[in-house]
């Protein structure tokens, strides 16, 4: 395999215009060579050299194209993948990977009938904040940890005309936002043994989930997982309390205001926290108050080691198994909140 991957990004929305495009561009080893989009003028605007078709299978019969990038709406992930799959190309699929657990399923299981790699883009890994707690809880600061609060509040009144806010298969913020609180919490602590989830719509005029409460039940831990469409004032992102220590953060990590301002990734200042968070631990005169400055987020970590996967054989940034483990209590919560009670995993 050569060093240098030419990839096709298939859908120039939110996702692969403020995400993918710029993080494949950034990344030694890879050239966006192709985008699928009905919008040229848009594509080339920003990247004047790279071809653009309207249709994904004129992407794939492209014998140069060595990945395929998915970040289509959530509905066609699974068929796009497929379809890239037997075409010979490596895959990265936008997340959610599939719409429930069969479909990721049958991705991974001709994945690896291709020989070909597969893999979903769980870029909030590199967060700055995920990032600082991992290494507050390896290093045992926190001590054992009994509660996990992991929130992605937004303060949106107005429903968006928009395919992620319609009653679509795969829309809706449990779609959008779950998988990445779910791949957090499945990092630091592994699989639960009971979800309990409630999925609302709480706007007026809602077409789709606009709130979710999950609760993940371990033998001591309790993991709370949290986004709402109507918090104008919390900016808590993680509240996580241990038998030695407490650790807040308010505030969201830096990265995706940047791309959607169009800065370039990897440059001076990039994914520097701008509100660290602070670790309280308990003392006679009262907790004292320690300001965390933790590493700089790096979405560009997932494609350097995606790049690396294919042209060196190293691991994979998220696994094919990390990917349906995601999926499964995805389909569990949904399911959790139509019966309304407490499901076991596995």
């Amino acid at each position: 395999m050569r060093d240098r991957l030419e990839v096709a990004l298939v859908g120039f929305g939110l996702a692969g215009a403020t995400f993918h495009a710029p993080l494949i561009a950034s990344t030694p080893g890879l050239a966006l060579r192709t985008v699928v989009s009905s919008d040229a003028g848009k594509v080339h605007a920003a990247y004047p050299q790279a071809r653009v078709v309207a249709d994904a299978e004129a992407a794939f019969a492209d014998p140069a194209i060595d990945l395929v990038v998915v970040a289509a709406p959530n509905d066609a992930h699974a068929a796009l993948a497929r379809a890239a799959l037997a075409a010979g190309k490596h895959v990265v699929v936008d997340k959610p990977f599939a719409l429930d657990l069969a479909q990721a399923t049958a991705v991974v299981e001709q994945a690896a009938r291709a020989r070909r790699l597969v893999s979903v883009f769980q870029n909030r890994r590199w967060d700055s904040d995920f990032l600082t707690l991992r290494a507050l809880i390896a290093a045992g600061r926190l001590g054992d940890i009994a509660e996990f609060h992991s929130h992605f509040d937004r303060y949106r009144p107005q429903v968006a005309d928009r395919w992620r806010e319609h009653d679509l298969p795969g829309s809706g913020l449990w779609f959008d936002l779950g998988p990445h609180l779910l791949d957090q919490a499945l990092r630091l602590f592994g699989p639960p043994q009971a979800v309990l989830a409630d999925l609302g719509r709480q706007r007026e005029g809602a077409k789709a989930d606009d709130y979710f409460h999950v609760l993940l039940r371990y033998p001591r831990l309790r993991v709370h997982l949290h986004a709402g469409s109507l918090v104008p004032g919390s900016g808590l992102r993680f509240a996580v309390h241990g038998t030695r220590a407490s650790f807040l953060k308010h505030g969201m990590d830096a990265q995706e205001e940047a791309l959607r301002r169009g800065v370039a990734p990897g440059g001076a200042g990039w994914g520097v926290d701008p509100r660290p968070g602070e670790l309280h631990i308990p003392a006679a005169a009262g907790a004292l108050v320690e300001k965390v400055i933790g590493p700089n987020g790096d979405y560009g970590a997932y494609y350097r080691a995606v790049h690396a996967a294919i042209v060196r054989g190293e691991p994979l940034p998220v696994t094919p198994a990390e990917a349906l483990e995601v999926m499964a209590l995805i389909e569990r919560a949904v399911r959790s909140s139509v019966e309304r009670r407490e499901l076991q995993s596995g």
